[in-house]
């Protein structure tokens, strides 16, 4: 298997060094990923400027000023070849649960992994300790596909709690739950009396019943949860058309 590595807390995090090592025991691994941390990055792509590469003395490839999105399309397309069989993004400082997946850098390099064409998987620990727990389960899944192929078309957005190995009850497949609307904002003065904004912390859990990531976590469970591409709200496709036919358009074309 040949393996794609990035992540968006840059290239010598300890997460993605230590999944990297992990694969290492049975794949081959090329880690592109930022050269800094890129988190809350989405899918940003850089198209305003070129992208400068360093190729460091462990073989790990770092973009310079670089996103998430960025590094595994230069991954796929230029700098990992043979092309990789599957890209995993990860393992990320922290959770990305429920509306986090609107804004990870972490989700946003495996979903470009798979508009690429490839089976991607996005991990992430709910801390800063256990990353060998994270690292045993995302080789246990790929291992497990290689066996079996998954013909899902979908992400696998992996959320591991931070406990040691012995303690992870097992898997839950589950959907993503939704947070209550961040609105915190902390203003400070510069030296020149200038305003300085930082966006606040995400929103409480506003949904996170039993069949949502945030309810698997808590209990002790990796969730796991597929996410798609394909952002069209199906199910509101026939509440427009009505809509349309009921309201007059003015002004001009």
């Amino acid at each position: 298997m040949r393996i794609l590595l990035s992540n968006d807390d840059g290239v010598s995090a300890p997460g993605i060094q230590v999944l990297a090592k992990h694969l290492r025991e049975f794949a081959t691994v090329q880690i592109v990923a930022p050269d800094r941390n890129r988190s809350g990055s989405s899918n940003a792509l850089t198209l305003s400027s070129p992208l400068r590469v360093i190729a460091l003395p462990n073989g790990d490839i770092a973009v310079e000023s670089g996103t998430p999105t960025d590094c595994v399309y230069l991954g796929v397309n230029a700098l990992m070849r043979p092309a990789p069989d599957v890209v995993v993004s990860g393992i990320n400082a922290g959770a990305n649960l429920g509306d986090d997946v609107i804004y990870s850098g972490t989700v946003a390099a495996a979903m470009e992994g798979r508009h690429l064409g490839l089976p991607a998987l996005a991990v992430s620990l709910n801390g800063h300790q256990h990353y060998d727990t994270a690292a045993v389960v995302t080789c246990s899944l790929l291992r497990a596909l290689q066996r079996e192929p998954l013909r899902t078309g979908k992400i696998l957005n992996i959320n591991v709690p931070d406990l040691p190995l012995t303690e992870i009850k097992g898997i839950r497949v589950a959907r993503c739950g939704s947070r209550h609307p961040a609105d915190k904002v902390f203003c400070q003065q510069d030296p020149h009396g200038q305003s300085l904004y930082w966006i606040g912390p995400p929103g409480d859990k506003f949904d996170a019943g039993p069949d949502t990531d945030f309810a698997a976590m808590e209990q002790g469970y990796v969730a796991v949860t597929p996410l798609q591409v394909d952002l069209t709200a199906y199910g509101a496709l026939e509440v427009l058309t009505t809509w349309l036919t009921k309201i007059e358009v003015s002004g001009e074309w």
